[in-house]
């Protein structure tokens, strides 16, 4: 299996059942998945994303907030 391969799933066999599990959290995947888009759209600059989210409205102020909070939350923590 594609996926497997790539390491986002492992599996163990049931019977005659296999059954998949994932290997990562799924924040953690679409974290990745993400840095590609960045990486591949705008070079690597985040902000630019974050700035292009703000401008077609994608990120609404009650967004901007909570990413806000949490950056300083991270900040604290170093």
């Amino acid at each position: 299996m594609r996926l497997e391969e790539k390491g986002y799933v492992s599996h163990t066999v049931d019977g005659r059942t296999y059954v998949y599990q994932a290997t990562e959290a799924r924040g953690r995947v679409a974290a990745r998945a993400v840095q590609r888009v960045v990486d591949w759209f705008c070079n690597g600059s985040v902000e630019e994303v974050l700035v292009g989210m703000v401008d077609t409205a994608m990120l609404d102020r009650k967004r901007l907030r909570m990413l806000t909070d949490r950056i300083a939350q991270e900040k604290g923590k170093k």
